[in-house]
């Protein structure tokens, strides 16, 4: 080389000898360049010897390439079987440009195709070792550059023979500008990454071992199916490879800010008289002190505080994770609720009993001291049409106490609302609850219960203190506009089987009533092993019987009277004419289960609109379709969830039900709410043997604290932030949740935001969000912390 630009100054070397000497270096420098490439190809692309420069334009190409992602990974997937075997280098370069090969594997996880992501990894890496051996040409170009025009001649065949060389030789003449051009790119990228930052999949912490774990073979199109109202389909995660951008730096420092600001200023801890136990609509003692009667058990029905709390409730002092089931039908943590008085009055009836540092109870009651299983099979052998988990499917147990009965009727597929007020049996409902049985503190006083018209199978009472016979019957009338059409009312209770005064009076008067009605008694019987007797009623299918009345009392019901209007609706004594149209709800008995809980109701017609738009039994057909696709695709593995740790779960905004149909195999219920101000599809959910309540979320649920394992919110906090207090309602699912449950969250990218830094705020973890065209979805879980400072709730204080 040397001798060359000597006999390039001094003219003495002929132009031939030159030539050849030229002719040398660039041979020889081939052949550098070739053996480097196969030296190269050999070594990971991440230990090359690549430039800074180089770096920037891979982390430039990788960022635009994410930003195209979602558009070009459907038209790639579709066309790579055809395009194997003849694709040209100039595919194989655009799809280098157009998708994420050499991003990290999980940024991927949510990609359709693996073998398509493998080809994009390979091509990048390519594309990669190309663009260093055009570096590493462009310095041996550099050199040729001052031996004069001769060279110059050389090095453009050169540059024609690697293709794209002379593009990347114009790039590196620019010099500054190139890298300038590069740090705009990186901004326009991370302006892109801002405005698609709700396309993003966040893994937000280890799952633990006994939560599962996400198998990235599961982590497929359908990880996060759409939603009811929006569809939200995986999308792959935006990243810079290894590097953050200062956009999202900066963005992660303001939120923490934000959740540090939050953190011991927002919440407090309710002090009340109901302390850990604290129910705000059944204990708000200012309203109750000013009721002009109690005779009707008025004070235990719900009298909600205008400004509901937004304070946390406090946890009882040695509080531990609740015991799973089925070992939590037997015993509970005495700590979790440490009350002793139903034990001292109700234990030699084997209610429950004190052992140590659990509460066990032997699933006994007051008319089945030896053990629910025999009363519920005697009850069977007594009237065999029942046909438990077949025929008759849900039941209502008024004045439940314990529930060991409902308890124990999930050995035979039957679903129970048991249901009791909050009254001197201490904390009989809580009990329930930490068992992991369905359960609602209520009371059948002055207002319809919360239920619709004819849907119940059975209603059961044993011993359950109401005087069904009193004020026209209106509390017995009750029950019949709940329970269905050739339903049957299971009444075990003293003027059955004994014969003081009192008890013969009652029996007479119930005698009465139930003729009245039009029940049919279809049985009595002697249960010689507990020493009780049982009536059993069936509840007529036709009107003949009221027709055929020689007086209308109780009357019937006018026309105008909905029987499935229910929230605050004062009880009236009168019955709801039974339905005989072929077409009308409870004209015709549902199919056994679990038949039911797929089949379209036949009262559902075409020319009714579903919830969503379409044909009613379209709409709820496509309803179950697609909650069966989230929950099998997305729920069960895609949130780190273990299931088997699962058994309370409420869906706090049921439409159909399809999300506790598609549960329906685990071993756990779904207690579905249905808004007030929502279309009324609780009738719906009951008639696929499913069952639920209707609520306001303005208000407090009328269950005890700490009741649930997992709460599931579609589209419920964005209707309730222009409705009523938001701040309420997230510290109503802070205080239904057990510590270590979890919450699905289903809503738009701002409640979902806004939500996530309330959640961190009460040290909460989040385990996952996802989001994308303003839909998104997020997974949390309540941790033990409790704040330190206390609020008064002065109209909680007795």
């Amino acid at each position: 080389m040397a001798l060359g630009k000597y006999s390039r100054v001094d003219g003495r070397k002929s132009s031939s000898g030159y030539c050849s000497t030229v002719t040398i270096v660039v041979f020889l420098a081939l052949c550098l360049i070739g053996l480097w490439m196969m030296t190269s190809s050999v070594v990971p692309v991440n230990n090359s010897d690549v430039s800074q420069k180089n770096k920037n334009e891979v982390k430039t190409h990788v960022t635009e390439i994410n930003a195209q992602n979602n558009n070009e990974d459907n038209n790639e997937s579709s066309n790579s079987g055809n395009d194997d075997n003849g694709s040209s280098n100039e595919g194989k370069q655009k799809q280098f440009e157009d998708n994420p090969g050499d991003l990290p594997e999980d940024a991927t996880k949510g990609d359709s195709n693996v073998n398509s992501n493998e080809e994009e990894k390979n091509d990048t890496e390519k594309n990669i070792e190309e663009k260093t051996e055009e570096k590493s040409e462009e310095k041996v170009e550099d050199e040729k550059k001052e031996e004069g025009e001769e060279n110059k001649g050389d090095s453009s065949t050169t540059e024609s023979e690697n293709g794209e060389e002379k593009k990347e030789d114009g790039e590196s003449q620019s010099g500054e500008t190139n890298e300038n051009n590069s740090d705009d790119s990186d901004k326009k990228s991370e302006e892109n990454s801002d405005e698609k930052e709700g396309e993003r999949v966040e893994n937000k912490k280890d799952e633990e071992t006994d939560e599962g774990s996400i198998e990235k073979k599961d982590k497929s199109n359908e990880v996060f199916p759409s939603g009811a109202q929006s569809e939200l389909s995986n999308e792959s995660t935006t990243q810079n490879g290894a590097f953050s951008t200062q956009a999202t730096e900066s963005k992660n420092e303001k939120e923490a800010q934000k959740v540090e600001d939050q953190i011991g200023k927002s919440w407090k801890l309710c002090k009340t008289s109901a302390g850990p136990d604290y129910i705000p609509c059944l204990d708000n003692w200012a309203s109750i002190r000013k009721l002009e009667s109690t005779k009707h058990y008025e004070h235990r029905e719900r009298h909600c505080p205008v400004n509901p709390p937004t304070c946390l409730v406090p946890l009882p002092e040695g509080y531990q994770r609740s015991i799973e089931w089925p070992t939590s039908r037997e015993k509970i943590w005495y700590h979790n609720v440490p009350h002793t008085k139903l034990a001292e009055v109700k234990g030699h009836q084997n209610w429950v009993k004190v052992s140590g540092e659990y509460l066990t109870f032997p699933g006994g009651g007051t008319q089945f001291k030896n053990g629910a299983l025999h009363y519920i099979d005697f009850i069977q052998q007594s009237v065999p049409d029942i046909a438990w988990g077949k025929r008759s499917r849900l039941v209502l147990d008024v004045g439940c106490g314990v529930a060991s009965f409902g308890g124990f009727l999930f050995d035979r597929d039957v679903l129970t609302m048991s249901l009791a007020p909050k009254d001197e049996h201490e904390a009989q409902v809580q009990f329930a609850l930490e068992r992991g049985i369905p359960a609602i503190s209520a009371v059948m006083g002055t207002k319809r219960l919360p239920y619709p018209g004819r849907v119940f199978d059975i209603v059961h009472c044993a011993r359950c203190r109401v005087p069904w016979h009193i004020e026209g019957g209106k509390l017995l009338l009750e029950l019949n506009r709940l329970l269905r059409p050739g339903g049957f009312f299971v009444w075990s209770a003293t003027p059955i089987y004994q014969k003081l005064p009192e008890d013969v009076e009652i029996w007479e008067a119930m005698k009465k009533l139930t003729k009245a009605m039009c029940w049919e008694l279809v049985s009595i019987t002697k249960d010689t092993l507990n020493q009780v007797g049982i009536a059993v009623y069936r509840k007529p299918t036709s009107n003949e019987c009221f027709e055929q009345r020689s007086q209308n009392d109780p009357p019937l019901c006018k026309d105008s009277d909905d029987p499935n209007a229910a929230w605050n609706v004062p009880l009236q004594a009168c019955m709801h004419k039974a339905p005989i149209a072929s077409s009308e709800r409870g004209s015709q008995w549902p199919e056994q289960w679990p038949a039911r809980v797929e089949k379209v109701p036949y009262w559902l017609s075409s020319s009714q609109v579903g919830v969503y738009g379409k044909p009613a039994p379209e709409d709820f057909s496509a309803d179950y379709k697609h909650w069966k696709r989230v929950v099998n695709k997305s729920y069960l593995n895609g949130l780190g969830i273990n299931w088997s740790t699962v058994r309370n779960v409420m869906d706090m905004r049921a439409v159909y039900g399809g999300f506790a149909a598609a549960l329906r195999e685990l071993n756990l219920w779904v207690m579905n709410v249905v808004s007030i101000d929502a279309p009324d599809t609780l009738p719906i959910i009951y008639e696929r043997g499913l069952f639920g309540i209707y609520h306001d979320w303005c208000e407090s649920f009328s269950t005890y604290p700490r009741s649930y394992d997992l709460l599931h919110a579609d589209h419920l906090f964005s209707k309730i932030k222009t409705k009523c207090n938001f701040m309420a309602l997230v510290s109503e699912a802070d205080r239904i949740l057990r510590p270590e449950g979890k919450i699905i969250v289903r809503d738009t990218v701002e409640i979902i935001s806004e939500l996530e830094n309330l959640f961190k705020s009460m040290h909460w973890d989040i385990r996952m969000t996802y989001s994308k065209d303003n839909e998104g979805l997020l997974c949390a879980q309540k941790t033990m912390w409790r704040p330190k400072e206390e609020e008064t709730v002065k109209y909680a204080i007795a």
